[in-house]
């Protein structure tokens, strides 16, 4: 089985240059108690345009217990949210393994020993135990999924708040028809291996084409899944998806799944009683490629890769109850791009844009909450896949945000991953996994 495969980075920046004219997103504040679900009869036909997705099978899903929330721990007065950027020469990314094919991803957990799950977008998940990179993968999806087109293959993981009593965590891949799946899997007993058997596919999205894919997915800190859609490729999004309703591409999505044989619709979902489909939770994303939860907050941000010019950073605050459109495709950024929105449309602007001259498609990243970085607690870090910046964004008295450039890692950087005690990575699509520690 090779691990190692060299791949020729000029070849990697071309093929995804190609699929970086493909997504955005944004987001809003405020606080709210977490919502139950409700009881929802999934329909054997959604209403949509062409892309025409829906679930696998139809199935009545109970209303579920309520949700285990996600991980919230609370300022210390030894960490305080810093309200300065840090001086980033005195810290460094320090390789912890290598050898993979192109990695998109990383999951971790802490029960006997400290593991870190890394996807590669080949379709194989490997496992780092304590700082040694196992010789056999955690799970192998060759036999569903394939990198092709650049942007399909295993793209996203997310374990459930529970994973250590159950062993489930889920999935977002593309199948071999190039369309999304969202699957439950089971892990066996010690953690170190799937059961490969045991998927469970909660649905499928119809992808119209091979590019625009998202692929991330996250347990938000009210206990709901939230799937990040992208809207469905080509350039420009040609048929409007992204401000379709009835469409779940261009979209994100919010489902519950704890408890659930299936999974089932959180009562607050906006469509929930009808104007589109019930798992939409916020419209208008290109290709959301990374977000994140702020486990201290909770509170949203989103890298949504642009079309020609602009990439931009989305930041939505734990409990905003405003409308949750982030423009695409009337606009790139804040930025017109395509026909005139309604005058109804609220649509959120983002809160950090920056243009092809410094880059060519964003990669969402996360707030550093760690311990071992005391000066870098509360900086959001995120990155260009093109030109390997990372930048960082801090948050001002007045609800807006200071950035600043902090590394140039000369990487492909398609994502950066957070462990189980805040303590955050660099995924580069060259073949390599990094930790952010000091020198």
């Amino acid at each position: 089985m090779k691990r190692f495969v060299n791949i020729c980075v000029a070849f990697l920046v071309l093929l995804f240059l190609s699929a970086c004219t493909s997504s955005q997103a944004t987001f809003t504040p405020q606080v709210v108690e977490i919502p139950t679900a409700t009881k929802v009869d999934l329909p054997t036909v959604i209403p949509t345009s062409s892309s025409g997705e829906l679930p696998t099978e139809s199935a009545t899903v109970e209303v579920p217990a309520e949700p285990t929330p996600t991980l919230e721990p609370t300022e210390t007065p030894q960490m305080k949210t810093v309200s300065t950027f840090p001086d980033a020469s005195r810290v460094y990314w320090v390789e912890i393994a290598s050898g993979f094919t192109r990695p998109v991803g990383m999951a971790s957990y802490k029960g006997d020993t400290f593991l870190i799950y890394v996807l590669d977008q080949n379709g194989y998940i490997w496992v780092i135990e304590d700082g040694t990179l196992s010789n056999e993968p955690f799970l192998d999806l060759t036999n569903k999924t394939t990198i092709s087109g650049n942007e399909r293959g295993l793209l996203g993981m997310a374990l459930d708040p529970n994973f250590g009593s159950n062993g489930f965590f889920y999935l977002d891949y593309t199948n071999f028809d190039g369309n999304t799946v969202i699957a439950r899997y089971l892990a066996q007993d010690d953690r170190r291996k799937a059961i490969p058997d045991s998927e469970q596919i909660l649905f499928t999205v119809n992808q119209p084409y091979s590019n625009h894919n998202g692929g991330n997915l996250l347990f938000g800190p009210d206990g709901f899944l939230y799937i990040g859609m992208g809207d469905g490729g080509s350039q420009g999004d040609p048929d409007f998806r992204a401000q379709n309703n009835f469409t779940l591409l261009g979209k994100m999505l919010r489902i519950a799944v704890q408890g659930q044989g299936m999974y089932a619709i959180p009562s607050d979902n906006p469509f929930v009683n009808g104007g589109g489909s019930a798992e939409i939770w916020a419209v208008g994303l290109r290709n959301p490629w990374r977000f994140s939860f702020d486990r201290l907050t909770g509170d949203l941000w989103i890298g949504d890769v642009g079309q020609n010019n602009w990439e931009e950073i989305d930041f939505v605050s734990k409990g905003s109850t405003q409308e949750k459109n982030f423009g695409w495709s009337y606009r790139e950024g804040t930025h017109a791009y395509k026909g005139d929105p309604p005058n109804t449309a609220d649509m959120i602007d983002p809160v950090f844009e920056y243009n092809h001259g410094l880059g060519c498609s964003v990669t969402g990243g996360y707030v550093y909450r760690g311990e071992n970085l005391p000066d870098w607690y509360g900086v959001y870090l995120f990155g260009d896949y093109c030109t390997g910046i990372v930048w960082g964004l801090l948050p001002l008295e007045n609800g807006k945000f200071q950035s600043q450039q902090l590394f140039s890692t000369g990487e492909n950087i398609s994502s950066f991953g957070e462990d189980v005690n805040g303590e955050l990575y660099l995924i580069s699509h060259n073949g390599s996994v990094y930790q952010l520690r000091s020198k």
